[in-house]
């Protein structure tokens, strides 16, 4: 994390925008989510930059096809992130991050993870278990068991549940708590709704819905309030820009290109 976490926050920012409201207690098997917002083939890239030099870029792809997990049928979405430019000569970072999500449920039945940061590798698999709200995870010949709240979420299929989520019924200024399975612990991530705002990318003016995760106390961000992020405000709902302050410096993620959204954005 030293080497590499200019990476990790376009990652992981995704993870801190899932989240929602818990007012979805349904059994999984049971559990139908209304999804007019993403679908098979969905492609968004992100550029990541400190100041006005490049750092990294990250991609947010969505499988072609529909994939078999647990015998439902799950959209295969991978996020990957990479160091570039000066960066990357820096320390070197190639991370790949999957979850296969039930297409009826949007919820995760496997989460993979690819690390390649400078020397260090990792990989791991979690196998989600919703009957026995059991999460198994996997690295090399070792597997663990841990108990897990009802309907958890990884970091990448809570961000596509919200996703789906109605914001005209959540008041700004309202903060949101979730619980998510990651590196064996659960979480609880609070994010708080700002409101509406309009902002200019190189496609041009567009309505969004602002959107302030609330982190925890570490020592690359600074304070609570240390990340921004602008999510397109229609059924798409997908990040357009994040800013993050770091104790030394900021950072910022600016969308870079996109195809396949279910519906296309509205520039003025």
């Amino acid at each position: 994390m030293k080497r590499s976490y200019i990476v990790i926050i376009a990652l992981i920012t995704f993870s801190l925008f899932f989240s929602f409201r818990q007012f979805e207690e349904q059994a999984a098997q049971n559990r139908v989510i209304n999804n007019k917002s993403f679908g098979t083939g969905e492609r968004v890239e992100y550029r990541v930059h400190y100041g006005f030099i490049n750092a990294a870029e990250a991609k947010v792809e969505v499988g072609k096809s529909v994939s078999m997990i647990n015998n439902r049928p799950c959209y295969r979405v991978n996020v990957s992130g990479r160091t570039v430019g000066a960066f990357d000569l820096i320390s070197r970072v190639r991370d790949t991050w999957r979850s296969y999500i039930d297409t009826t449920a949007i919820l995760p039945h496997m989460f993979e993870r690819q690390i390649q940061e400078n020397k260090y590798r990792k990989d791991e698999r979690v196998m989600f278990n919703h009957h026995r709200d059991q999460a198994v995870a996997s690295v090399k010949d070792e597997t663990k068991t841990y108990n897990v709240p009802n309907n958890i979420h990884d970091i990448i299929s809570g961000y596509f549940y919200l996703r789906t989520i109605n914001f005209e019924r959540i008041s700004e200024g309202e903060v949101i708590e979730v619980p998510t399975f990651f590196d064996g612990e659960v979480y609880k991530l609070r994010v708080r709704y700002v409101g509406k705002d309009v902002i200019k990318t190189k496609y041009g003016k567009t309505k969004v819905l602002r959107i302030n995760p609330l982190i925890p106390d570490n020592k690359f961000f600074k304070g609570e309030g240390a990340m921004k992020l602008w999510v397109s405000d229609d059924s798409n709902k997908i990040p357009l820009k994040v800013e993050v302050e770091l104790k030394i410096g900021s950072l910022e993620m600016d969308l870079k290109s996109y195809k396949g959204l279910k519906k296309d954005l509205v520039w003025f």
